[in-house]
C-alpha cells in the first residue's frame, strides 16, 4: 500500500534529513595515533545520535571517490569538532587524502573480512595460507581497529604458530605491498634482530660491500624503542626519506642506498602490526621472523646475512633459543628462496661507544676513516659480516671474505662509496671530530675499585632514551668502559647527554636506580659462544 502524499513528503524530508545529516565538513585534527585511523565526532552531533554511534566502534569514511575505515572518538569540547564536523588524526587525514572542508560521508563500518580467521585463530585453530593472506590484507589496509590487531598478535604470540604458519604470515606479508625487483640475480642485505644498543655495523657493511661491486639497497626502520635505528643515525649524515624513483636511481648508480624503508610501502602489514608489538614488548619468534624476511624479500633482496646476538640483556638468551630461531629463519627463507646465513654474535654489551644517532654517527665515521679512536669491536664486528655477506658472490671462496672487507676499509674505498651515497641521498652538515652533542651533561662514575663483569643494555637503551634519543639527535650515551676493564673508584664509565633539562632529569633518575654497570672480579665476566 502506497503512503498518502502528505506521508511521503515527511518521508522525504526525513530522508533528507538523513541524508544531510550524513554529510559532515573534514576537519583536521592535529593528534599522531601512530598507524591508526581515528575519527572524531561531537557528542551533539545529529549524525552521532542518528546512526547509535558509540566510541571505539569502527567508522566508514567516504569523499571524493576514496574512502577509509576509522575508529571513533567522542568529544565535547567544540574547539576540537563541532557538531556539523568530522575529524580525522593525522593519519587518517593523510590517508583520505582530501583537502580540509571537503564534505565527507559517515556510516557504519563493516566487520573486516577476515573476523571468521581472527576468531578461529583466537580460539587456537591452525590457520592456513588464505586466511592469513585475508587477515593480512585486512591489516595493511587498516580495516582493523587496535583492539583486534592485538587480539591477533597475542593469539600469534610465542608457540601458537607452527613454522609453516610462520611461513604463510610471511608469504602473506610480502603480498600486502610493493614487492621491488631489480633486475640482477645478486642482491644482498645485512640485518640484525635488533636489541643491543650502538650496533650500527649496517652502515659499514653497505659501503664496504657496494665498493666491491655487489648490489645492496638498505632500507631500515627508524627506533621506536631503542635509542636509535639505522635510519635515525644515517639522518644525522643524510637525507633518508627518500621517494622510490630518486631511491632506484641511488642503488642503480651508486650499488646501494642506506635509506628510511617507510616511503616504499615494502610489506606495511609489518609496520602495523609493530605499532603493537612494541608498547606490548611482544616480538615472538614467528612474529620475528615474519617481520624481518618479509622486508627483505620486499626489498628484491636475494641472499641475507643474519645477526643474532646472545646475551644476558640481549632478546636471545642463550645458545640454544639462538639455534631453535636459526632453525625457524632458516625453514621459512629457504620456502621464500631467500639464501640465508645466520651468524651468532656476542650481545653482552654495547657495540661501539655511542649510544644514541650523532655518537654512534661519530663511531661509523671513525671506522670508515681509519681512526685510532675508532671502537675496534664495532670495526672488528662489521668486517665479519661484510665478509660473509661478499661471500655470496661466487668469485670470492668461502674464508677469504674478511680480508677482501679489510683492504677495502684499510684503502679508504668503503670510505669514498659511504661518501658517494651520502652525497647522492643529500647530505648534511657533520663534523665527526666536533659532534653536535647535547649540551646538558652528567657523569657516571664507578662507586668502587672492580672489574666491569656486566653491562646491563636494557637498561642503558632505557637511560639514552630518557635523554631524549633519538628524536633528539644529539642525546645519548658516550661510554668510557667496556666488559672485562679493570677500573678505579670515581674512574668515568660514562657520560650522558641531553639537551633539555627534563630530558636531563629523567636520564639521572633512571641512573640513581640503576647505572647499568657491574663491578666484580674478573672471574665474574660472562663467557659467551658466539660463532666469530
Amino acid at each position: 500500500m502506497n503512503p498518502a502524499p502528505e506521508e511521503q513528503l515527511i518521508l522525504d524530508s526525513q530522508a533528507t534529513q538523513d541524508l544531510v545529516a550524513s554529510k559532515l565538513a573534514l576537519r583536521r585534527v592535529a593528534i599522531d595515533t601512530y598507524r591508526e585511523n581515528v575519527a572524531y565526532l561531537h557528542r551533539d552531533c545529529a549524525l552521532y545520535r542518528a546512526e547509535g554511534f558509540q566510541a571505539l566502534s569502527k567508522v566508514e569514511i567516504r569523499a571524493n571517490g576514496q574512502h577509509i575505515l576509522a575508529t571513533l572518538n567522542v568529544v565535547d569540547d567544540a574547539a576540537i569538532v563541532d557538531c556539523n564536523e568530522l575529524g580525522l588524526s593525522e593519519d587518517a587525514f593523510l590517508q583520505l587524502s582530501v583537502a580540509e572542508g571537503h564534505v565527507v560521508s559517515v556510516s557504519q563500518a563493516e566487520p573486516p573480512a577476515s573476523v571468521g580467521a581472527l576468531f578461529r585463530k583466537l580460539a587456537g585453530e591452525r590457520l592456513g595460507r588464505e586466511d592469513f593472506r585475508s587477515i593480512v590484507a585486512d591489516i595493511a589496509e587498516l580495516h582493523y581497529s587496535k583492539i583486534e590487531l592485538t587480539a591477533f598478535v597475542v593469539a600469534t604470540n610465542r608457540d601458537e604458530l607452527d613454522r609453516e604458519e610462520v611461513y604463510f604470515l610471511t608469504e602473506a606479508m610480502v603480498a600486502s605491498g610493493r614487492k621491488l625487483d631489480w633486475q640482477e640475480p645478486l642482491v644482498v642485505d645485512k640485518h640484525c634482530i635488533g636489541g643491543i644498543p650502538g650496533n650500527r655495523t649496517s652502515m659499514l657493511v653497505v659501503p664496504i660491500v657496494a665498493a666491491h661491486g655487489l648490489l645492496c639497497p638498505k632500507t631500515s626502520s627508524r627506533a621506536i624503542t631503542s635509542p636509535a635505528g639505522t635510519a635515525d643515525t644515517m639522518e644525522v649524515l643524510a637525507n633518508v626519506a627518500l621517494p622510490l624513483k630518486q631511491l632506484a636511481d641511488i642503488v642503480r648508480e651508486h650499488r646501494a642506498c642506506l635509506a628510511w624503508g617507510g616511503t616504499a610501502n615494502l610489506s606495511p602489514a609489518d609496520d602495523v602490526l609493530i605499532s603493537v608489538e612494541r608498547p606490548l614488548a611482544i616480538d615472538s619468534p614467528g612474529q620475528m621472523v615474519a617481520s624481518i624476511l618479509s622486508k627483505k624479500i620486499a626489498a628484491g633482496s636475494t641472499h641475507l646475512v643474519l645477526d643474532i646476538p646472545i646475551g644476558p640483556t640481549a632478546k636471545v638468551r642463550s645458545m640454544p633459543d639462538a639455534q631453535r630461531l636459526r632453525r625457524l629463519f632458516e625453514y621459512v627463507a629457504s620456502r621464500m628462496q631467500l639464501s640465508l646465513d645466520v651468524v651468532i654474535t656476542d650481545g653482552r654489551q654495547p657495540i661501539g661507544r655511542g649510544i644514541g644517532p650523532v655518537l654512534e654517527a661519530r663511531d661509523v665515521m671513525q671506522v670508515l676513516e681509519n681512526d685510532p679512536q675508532a671502537p675496534n669491536d664495532l670495526r672488528q664486528k662489521a668486517l665479519r659480516l661484510a665478509g660473509r655477506l661478499l661471500e655470496c658472490h661466487p668469485d670470492v671462496r668461502g674464508g677469504d671474505g674478511f680480508a677482501i672487507a679489510r683492504d677495502i676499509l684499510d684503502s679508504g674505498r668503503a670510505l669514498a662509496k659511504m661518501n658517494a651515497i651520502i652525497a647522492a641521498q643529500g647530505s648534511k652538515s657533520f663534523d665527526h671530530n666536533h659532534p653536535s652533542l647535547g649540551l646538558l651533561i652528567f657523569e657516571v662514575r664507578a662507586a668502587k675499585a672492580g672489574v666491569v663483569t656486566d653491562i646491563d643494555n636494557l637498561r642503558l637503551a632505557r637511560i639514552a632514551r630518557l635523554a631524549g634519543a633519538p628524536k633528539v639527535s644529539g642525546a645519548g650515551i658516550d661510554l668510557f668502559r667496556k666488559l672485562g676493564e679493570t677500573v678505579a673508584a670515581g674512574d668515568l664509565l660514562y657520560r650522558v647527554h641531553a639537551s633539555f633539562q627534563s630530558d636531563l632529569g629523567f636520564a639521572r633518575q633512571a641512573c640513581a636506580k640503576s647505572t647499568g654497570y657491574t663491578l666484580g672480579n674478573a672471574s665474574n665476566v660472562p663467557h659467551v659462544f658466539v660463532e666469530f
